[in-house]
């Protein structure tokens, strides 16, 4: 006869079996919903492009039909509605209309690169779409070829939901990272998106923190913006940039029996290095300067691994000059200084700026 101990063990051994196998079926029942969610969405988008081809086929058949074509879409709507239920209204048939005429001349591939043919869309041929109806209704509305391009990339490579995508639109992400950049390699973010490869890749121009809450007018001090970044740390990191990890706060070291404190420490995963950040709501001056790369240079010969690429040092800033920073670092100095903002950029200054920028390198 068994004793209790032994029955104590099947029924754990039991328990353990029945959970770890409940685990992998709920598993495998999660990883069929989210298939069948990309199917269905798949699905969707690209019976919309189809419809939005058929419309056009039909309005572009003679000029007579093209004037009436309101009146058309007006009765079309009518009986899809009556035979199909609501969600058929004209104003969706025309967004229909609108995402055929918007990718119809691009077959693309998962990073949006045009086909080698570079010919016109043929029949039966379609886009490659990876992302979902409501992301390409925010899509659409950005009229600029480039951008549309830039932030389709970065939605599908980096997962981004629609209220994200919404968001970084709005943040005119295209913009900050374009003027940060050199100019050569302006292009590169309509064709690739993002690609973080060295420091400059991860700096904007301005951070944009609207989400912090906080008011551009109102009084506060560095310990509030940092506890207000604390808590909106999922905000501030996706601002960031690709590829950022928290590690502390208040990063206390010491070195010649002094304590040093650094506001933030991030470590980036792509560039594979440490990223010090200083918190200063006044204009910069030299000795913040100095005082970050005194940071930089401890945690490159203290902290850093060997398989490990150099520190980068971001100094936040209300404001800053250009000439005084550049006076006072190095020219092969990891220190930025980055301004940032408590509003969300005026867009169409940027895209002024971007534009007259191009211009006068001839970037085409």
């Amino acid at each position: 006869m068994a004793n209790t101990k032994d029955i104590q063990n099947i029924d754990s051994s039991l328990t353990s079996a029945i959970q770890s196998l409940a685990s992998k079926i709920e598993s495998l029942i999660a990883n069929a919903r989210q298939q069948v969610a990309r199917v269905v969405n798949t699905a969707e988008v690209v019976t919309k492009y189809e419809i939005g081809r058929a419309i056009v086929e039909e309005m572009q058949d003679g000029a007579e039909r093209a004037a009436y074509g309101k009146r058309v879409l007006q009765g079309v709507s009518n009986i899809l509605t009556e035979s199909l239920g609501d969600g058929w209204s004209v104003e969706t048939l025309t967004l229909c209309r609108k995402f055929y005429t918007t990718y119809c001349s691009k077959i693309v591939n998962s990073v949006y690169e045009i086909a080698k043919t570079n010919s016109v869309n043929t029949v039966g041929q379609i886009p490659q779409f990876s992302l979902s109806w409501s992301h390409y209704l925010v899509l659409m509305r950005i009229d600029n070829t480039d951008e549309r391009h830039f932030y389709e990339i970065e939605s599908q490579k980096e997962n981004w939901s629609v209220r994200q995508l919404q968001r970084q639109y709005a943040s005119s992400l295209y913009e900050r990272l374009a003027l940060s950049k050199e100019k050569t390699e302006v292009m590169r973010l309509a064709n690739e998106g993002q690609v973080v490869e060295k420091p400059q890749d991860i700096l904007k121009n301005p951070v944009t923190l609207e989400f912090l809450g906080l008011k551009s007018a109102s009084i506060y001090s560095e310990t509030k913006l940092e506890s207000a970044i604390i808590g909106k740390l999922q905000q501030f990191l996706l601002e960031m940039g690709k590829g950022f990890l928290f590690e502390a706060r208040q990063k206390r070291f010491s070195f010649n029996e002094k304590n040093f404190y650094v506001d933030l420490v991030l470590y980036n995963r792509l560039l594979q290095c440490y990223v010090l950040i200083d918190l200063k709501i006044d204009e910069l001056t030299h000795q913040d300067l100095g005082q970050m790369q005194m940071y930089v240079n401890y945690y490159d010969r203290y902290q850093r691994q060997e398989w490990e690429k150099p520190t980068i040092g971001i100094l936040l800033c209300k404001s800053k000059d250009d000439a005084l920073v550049e006076l006072t670092l190095p020219k092969d100095s990891n220190v930025y200084a980055q301004e940032y903002a408590l509003y969300l950029p005026d867009k169409a200054v940027l895209q002024k700026k971007l534009a007259e920028w191009i211009e006068e390198e001839k970037i085409v």
